[in-house]
């Protein structure tokens, strides 16, 4: 889909795409930025070309990942409302409906984490570029960082609002600890993060 036109349905006044959409699409944007600042790091930084090779081909893959996300989560938003939309007149009905409106809530988590995952990966690389990447790219590492980041936030979000409806305490349970567990580590990175760019910045 086109930047422009994925902005169109953005700005539209329908359920999708969402705050799911714009979370990957920030993770994607993350991505490019991180495999720019790589390039611009090859012959200036601290580098290793093993690591500057690593850091390409995983970020790529994640840029690419990322990206199909975008309408990954339109889809599986929309499902949910199909199931929502079903007939429930009937005792068969409400029980079929109940069933699908529970299917489709948690398929609604499976690409928040996924975003969630990749982001936590493009702050890493992101953190590492800040630290030895070319020093005159140091700002573009680190708004990698904060698109990271945001995206990261942004599927945790969506990971939590959908668990609202689910009545499975144990699926419930584990996409807590999940949530809670990536917010944790993202938190402890985006702290490096600032100090580092806090440090770089002020000499």
């Amino acid at each position: 889909m086109e930047i422009k036109k994925f902005l169109e349905k953005l700005s539209s006044a329908t359920p999708t795409p969402g705050g799911g959409s714009a979370s990957a699409l920030a993770g994607a944007l993350s991505a490019s930025l991180i495999l720019m600042t790589v390039g611009l790091s090859v012959k200036k930084g601290g580098l290793k070309q093993e690591e500057i090779k690593e850091i390409k081909k995983n970020v790529l893959r994640i840029q690419k990942r990322l990206f199909r996300a975008v309408e990954e989560d339109a889809r599986s938003y929309e499902a949910v409302l199909r199931a929502v939309r079903l007939p429930k007149d009937t005792e068969r009905e409400r029980v079929i409906r109940t069933k699908s409106i529970q299917k489709a809530f948690k398929g609604a988590t499976i690409t928040p984490q996924l975003v969630c995952r990749h982001s936590l990966q493009l702050l890493e690389y992101a953190k590492a570029l800040i630290l030895k990447g070319n020093p005159k790219a140091i700002s573009d590492a680190g708004v990698a960082a904060y698109l990271a980041n945001t995206a990261l936030q942004g599927g945790l979000l969506n990971i939590v609002i959908n668990l609202g409806p689910i009545r499975d305490p144990s699926f419930r349970k584990k996409m807590h600890a999940l949530a809670g567990k990536l917010k944790k580590r993202k938190n402890q990175i985006i702290s490096q993060v600032e100090r580092a760019l806090s440090g770089a910045l002020s000499t």
